[in-house]
């Protein structure tokens, strides 16, 4: 997690990144096969991309979800509530019905969050 200004930003493990590396290193020899193994390359680097870039950001405007190739701003006033799924991810519950998962995000980090959005929202277990 890093920290700008007011906002709150959660990030995946950097291990994600290094392990992504090392696949991309071990593919290189598989890779100069050519042919059919090429493509082998793409996805560890597909992976450090994504381990770079996904995660959550939060402040007094609300939500910045980012992906691998995209990002979608949520303000705080589209949020009904923040908790988590099965697996303990977080997940914020939209007034429209539906769910956002929040990469990176994990059920400790949400009085994190809800501290950077500075308003008054409803924990769910």
């Amino acid at each position: 997690m890093r920290q700008k200004r007011d906002a709150v930003r959660f990030r995946h493990s950097g291990a994600v990144l290094v392990a992504a590396l090392v696949a991309a290193i071990g593919a290189v020899p598989v890779a100069s096969a050519g042919g059919w193994y090429t493509p082998v390359l793409l996805v560890p680097l597909l992976v450090a991309a994504w381990a770079w870039r996904a995660g959550t950001d939060a402040d007094p405007a609300g939500l910045r979800v980012r992906a691998a190739l995209g990002q979608r701003r949520v303000p705080w006033s589209a949020v009904s509530e923040l908790g988590t799924d099965a697996r303990g991810r977080a997940v914020a519950r939209l007034r429209d019905g539906g769910l956002l998962r929040l990469p990176a995000v994990r059920g400790p980090d949400l009085p994190r969050l809800v501290a950077a959005s500075g308003a008054d929202l409803t924990t769910a277990p």
